[in-house]
């Protein structure tokens, strides 16, 4: 699992990507269909056309880190093709991973404070 700092953002590219791309090709996507800058810190999260085979390309401040995973059983669940990115938290992000369905978790608000003491 990534090891990833507070404030770290998570940005999925909602329509399937050719697999086949490396370093070059992801952080290309990132700054053409993400608007992003690859080197932000930021996680970025594609998926192949099956959809049970996600790439992760994360800059670590030494280097541009590469993750892959391909699940043997299933496919991930990955969010309608609407638009061309959507930020998922860290905790979803880990749900994705593993396979699970991010999309019925719902965060809590933490600005709000109790009402009792």
């Amino acid at each position: 699992m990534l090891n990833l700092v507070q404030g770290t953002q998570v940005w999925v590219a909602c329509r399937p990507t050719d697999m086949r791309k490396g370093f070059n090709g992801l952080a290309a996507l990132v700054k053409e269909l993400l608007r992003s800058d690859p080197f932000s810190g930021h996680v970025f999260v594609f998926r192949g056309k099956r959809g049970d085979y996600v790439k992760m390309l994360h800059w670590d401040e030494t280097g541009l880190c590469l993750f892959a995973k391909r699940l043997e059983k299933g496919r991930f669940v990955w969010p309608p093709v609407v638009d061309e990115r959507l930020r998922l938290t860290t905790g979803q992000l880990a749900l994705l991973i593993e396979g699970m369905d991010w999309r019925r978790t719902v965060a809590t608000d933490t600005d709000s404070r109790p009402s009792l003491a």
